[in-house]
């Protein structure tokens, strides 16, 4: 596991631990793949936190105040903010 600091400045590979807060509502986009629920929160560590979007059945699995690691994640920018995502195929979102 790694710092949020330390996730921010990486791209991909990233695993971190931390607390989901300011769980938004789930909101139905259009993309690539037809029409998808996502909801948008952060995850901290204590030190700092980052913003991360949940898709479809990641949506069910986390609430506000839930440990979770994020395990394969990668890093992307959106609106000049730095969003830790989690792959369809190879990543894990899990409460611990």
């Amino acid at each position: 596991m790694i710092s949020i600091k330390e996730a921010k400045s990486r791209r991909d590979n990233i695993d971190v631990e931390g607390t989901i807060e300011d769980l938004s509502e789930p909101r139905t986009v259009k993309t690539r793949y037809g029409e998808q629920q996502v909801c948008d929160a952060y995850i901290s560590d204590g030190n700092d936190r980052i913003k991360i979007s949940l898709w479809e059945d990641n949506i069910k699995k986390v609430s506000n105040g839930d440990r979770v690691q994020i395990l394969g994640g990668y890093t992307s920018e959106f609106r000049n903010e730095i969003q830790l995502n989690v792959p369809r195929k190879n990543g894990e979102i899990k409460v611990v």
